[in-house]
């Protein structure tokens, strides 16, 4: 074998190896447009030092499923999702959060309605088990309105994945629905739907997504941790700064160019891009949660016992983000 044959090889061996040294971190996710900069982590992930595989679901607790299946080490999903999950037994911590907002009730231009003390009598359409329907019973319970997927109550709620919500509104077969972004800015801009409220006076105020880890992926793997944690805040202050390239890529890439420019930056509008949580967010959640009776939980958790910031922390400040 030649000297420069040899060298080749060695080279090869030693991309080979660098390959395998980076580690694999199993990303849930959701189609939305304020999951953009989640999804963008898997784009940036060699420069980190690691390798991200994306696995995208219809709604937050099938991300929770598969964490608990042992089939995911990360997830992004609604604070509810992660909430009942934790609730009921998921190894979960909550480590960041990543969108805030991201939810409006939007109505059928002839309903009439205008607020939300307007949506008695009529059907309201929205995902069951989502933090939309969280803030949908809590602006009802506000307003002192009964509610119920059954006939009787002062508005029914009639339950549809997010993905039909818009073709139920547009069929007038609903009066208004609670929907998430882009969906409910497209509704909006093509003239079927017409904004009510975005749903932030009750305690909740704007939700807050959620970055969930494994406690196992969290304890044993924490270099690894650490690693995905940084390029999670690389990839979100890249979308916070740099606008163009976050609406190419969630128009381009994620929404396949079914999304106008309108739709990306009035959904955007009404669900910015953040890195931060607090424990006191995840406590009001629980507890209007728990209020409501939305989502069943074994046992109500303690928001201090499973949100941690630390790798958070860490990673803003080796990146000089406050």
């Amino acid at each position: 074998m030649t000297k420069l044959k040899f060298a080749s090889l060695a080279v090869a061996a030693a991309f080979a190896t660098a390959a395998n040294a980076q580690e694999v971190v199993r990303l849930g996710n959701l189609k939305f447009a304020h999951y953009g900069a989640v999804s963008y982590i898997k784009e940036i992930a060699p420069k980190c030092g690691i390798k991200v595989e994306e696995h995208v679901f219809a709604k937050g607790p099938d991300v929770m499923q598969a964490i608990l299946a042992g089939e995911l080490d990360v997830g992004a999903t609604a604070s509810e999702a992660a909430i009942q999950g934790r609730a009921n037994g998921a190894p979960i911590y909550v480590v960041a959060g990543f969108a805030k907002g991201g939810a409006r009730l939007v109505a059928r231009p002839d309903s009439g309605i205008k607020s939300i003390k307007d949506l008695k009598g009529k059907k309201v359409g929205v995902t069951r088990g989502g933090i939309h329907e969280v803030l949908l019973a809590a602006e009802l319970s506000q307003a002192g309105l009964t509610f119920s997927d059954q006939p009787g109550k002062d508005v029914q709620l009639v339950f549809l994945a997010f993905a039909d919500l818009n073709q139920a509104l547009l069929g007038k077969n609903l009066d208004a629905i609670m929907q998430s972004e882009p969906q409910s800015s497209q509704a909006i801009n093509k003239g079927y739907g017409v904004e009510v409220m975005k749903p932030y006076d009750t305690p909740i105020g704007e939700p807050v997504r959620t970055m969930v880890m494994s406690e196992k992926f969290y304890s044993t793997r924490r270099a690894t941790a650490e690693k995905f944690m940084k390029c999670f805040v690389q990839a979100t202050k890249t979308f916070i700064d740099d606008k163009p390239t976050a609406e190419k890529y969630v128009r381009n890439v994620i929404f396949k160019g079914q999304i106008t420019a309108d739709d990306f930056q009035d959904a955007i509008a009404n669900s910015p891009y953040t890195y931060d949580i607090t424990p006191q967010h995840i406590q009001v959640t629980t507890d209007v949660m728990n209020k409501s009776g939305v989502g069943k939980m074994r046992k109500a958790p303690v928001a201090t016992e499973w949100v941690k910031t630390d790798l958070l922390d860490e990673a803003k400040k080796s990146l000089n983000i406050k």
